[in-house]
């Protein structure tokens, strides 16, 4: 049987003694992290939160008390009290490593099987190993560390924004399903037999009504909900620092959400930001770094060669120009001797991934020029690329030619790609920056039809509101995104606050009023009501924290997440459901029909 705290209250955390508290009683609760048997000598490194600390026991310890001792195994619940003391063998390794405490009652609080895999952060166990049994995995110290991280984040946040006029609202989690953006998880309803809730993909709608109802400034940190084919840093349940303002222009908003970021890494990282933020508008950074969401520590920049090869009689280059499409290349300077023509097959595979149809390459190195593609240009072609680009000894020249979206995602994803396997990147470094000017459409083939780049609320640019109708492609937005060593951390919008004017927007996107006042008619209604100008911005809490973490798995900063196929290990979610609950939401469940016989 177990034994009890009774008599006993814990007094500090392991990991926060220190030479100070020497001759001081101090008692420790916590898990067996290691036990060294010497015989007449046991050591035992308790371990919590806060780190760990060594348990003393000698031959002038209580029998009962050394037995016991003697007894624990790893992960066993401990609480032991005793005298701080001065170590014999001072380890270095850990912060508490000066001192020890000499025991005089210890309690086994409970016992524990041998777990699946060693508590240790020197771990190699597979993910899915450590996700059946997180449990065990978030007891390891560097997990602790991010929980700890993620927490000092959002306390960052509601005090910088409560002192900035922000109140923290809580909007519902049960809200109505709209269309525009990722599909929704909806939620049958018990009571309204055949009708649905969704799960908010963002509180969008409602932080735009509380600048309606006069809050004037809103924020809250708010779970959401995305039902999309999952990426290694995308979770199926995520967390928002969601906020809006009344009376303000995209100036403002970045403002007040740069002073932010600035406090955010000298409380958390201790790290000083310049303000204000570089700003880089949509177009520029596409053509530059191929990505809406560049790097900047390190160069590898496009250099677009549409202009000299045109009328280039190399049917790849020719083709993709005569379709509107470009030419565009990357430089890996010095790289010829890491990537061999071996290694650039297979960077030829990874730009195929991007749609790309392959990549051409010159390498030139100390004694030798090759290429894939220069003995199909004319010579002044090859001359004034050479030249465009900065060509030298040593380095390999990177080509793509496709439709501009393809060789911006292909040469952007390159550039990266290089950047790790080159080892470009200082990662003590934190690149912040602003990307705005947005598109505020794209046209999707799939619905044959324009589609809103961020939500249907945002606001075009002001001087091109007349473009709406007639060349929706060319409307920019008044939208913005923070980008963070290439990560997207949060973006945001000044928003639609004119009613003929979200009308407008609604028709571009193709609706018929009739199917917006379906879908938004209690937003519309609201607008006539007098709406104040607004904006906003949400930061991604999981990204931020893996950003300031260092990590570059989302899930080791999500304390229970999801894998890539939105399910859960450790309790086996999604599950079927009993009969009667189905009966009672009015649901059936199919068999997926077989369409192959």
């Amino acid at each position: 049987m177990a034994d009890t705290m009774k008599g006993l209250k814990r007094s500090c955390y392991a990991g926060e003694l220190t030479a100070g508290d020497i001759g001081k009683t101090a008692v420790a609760a916590g898990w067996v992290q290691k036990i060294r048997d010497l015989g007449n000598l046991i050591f035992i490194d308790l371990r919590d939160r806060s780190g760990i600390v060594q348990l003393a026991f000698d031959d002038s310890t209580n029998r009962e008390i050394f037995e016991k001792a003697a007894s624990v195994r790893g992960e066993y619940v401990v609480m032991a009290q005793g005298t701080v003391r001065r170590r014999e063998s001072v380890n270095k390794d850990i912060p508490t490593g000066e001192i020890e405490i000499f025991v005089d009652d210890f309690r086994i609080l409970a016992k524990s099987l041998t777990p699946p895999f060693e508590i240790t952060d020197q771990t190699n166990v597979k993910e899915e190993l450590r996700l059946k049994y997180r449990y065990l995995d978030l007891r390891r110290s560097q997990m602790q560390k991010y929980l700890l991280t993620r927490h000092k984040i959002a306390k960052v946040a509601r005090d910088y924004y409560s002192e900035n006029g922000f109140l923290e609202i809580e909007t519902p989690t049960l809200i109505k399903s709209t269309p525009e953006g990722a599909r929704d998880y909806l939620v049958p309803s018990r009571i309204h037999e055949g009708k649905f809730y969704a799960l908010p993909q963002s509180p969008q709608t409602y932080k735009q009504l509380l600048m309606l109802s006069g809050v004037d400034r809103y924020m809250q940190i708010a779970r959401c909900y995305r039902d999309e084919d999952l990426r290694a840093d995308r979770q199926p349940e995520f967390t928002q620092i969601d906020l809006e303002m009344s009376f303000v222009d995209q100036d403002d908003v970045i403002a007040v959400n740069e002073g932010f970021l600035k406090r955010l890494f000298k409380e958390v990282l201790d790290v000083d930001i310049s303000l204000p933020l570089r700003r880089i508008p949509y177009m520029e950074a596409m053509e530059r770094f191929g990505s809406d969401k560049p790097d900047t520590r390190f160069g590898m920049e496009l250099v677009d060669l549409s202009q000299i090869l045109r009328g280039t009689s190399f049917k790849v280059f020719a083709g993709a120009l005569e379709a509107g499409g470009s030419v565009r290349a990357i430089v890996a300077k010095g790289a010829a001797d890491k990537l061999s023509r071996k290694e650039i097959d297979k960077l030829t595979d990874f730009v195929k991934t991007y749609q790309a149809k392959g990549l051409a390459f010159t390498r030139v190195t100390a004694d030798a020029h090759s290429s894939s593609f220069e003995k199909f240009l004319a010579p002044e072609e090859v001359e004034a690329v050479h030249k465009a680009v900065g060509l030298e000894k040593g380095d390999v020249l990177l080509v793509v030619a496709d439709k501009n979206p393809v060789v911006f995602a292909a040469l952007g994803a390159l550039r990266k790609h290089l950047a790790e396997k080159l080892e470009l990147l200082d990662k003590s470094k934190f690149d912040l920056l602003w990307v705005t000017d947005f598109p505020l459409f794209e046209y999707s083939e799939e619905e044959n039809r324009y589609v809103s780049v961020h939500h249907p609320f945002t606001h075009p640019a002001e001087e091109d509101i007349p473009l709406l109708e007639e060349h929706p492609e060319k409307v920019r937005s008044i939208a913005y995104d923070i980008v963070i060593n290439g990560y997207e951390a949060g973006g945001g919008s000044i928003r639609i606050h004119d009613q003929e004017l979200q009308k407008r927007m609604f028709r571009a996107l193709g609706f018929t009023d009739e199917q917006a006042q379906e879908k938004f008619g209690f937003l519309m209604g609201a607008f006539q009501y007098g709406a104040p100008p607004h904006g906003g911005l949400a930061f991604g809490m999981d990204r931020l924290t893996m950003i300031l973490t260092g990590t570059e798995n989302i899930k080791d900063v999500i304390a229970f997440p999801k894998v890539q196929n939105a399910s859960e290990l450790m309790t086996e979610c999604p599950a079927e459901v009993e009969e009667k609950a189905l009966e009672e939401l009015h649901i059936a469940v199919r068999e997926k029909e077989d369409k192959s016989v």
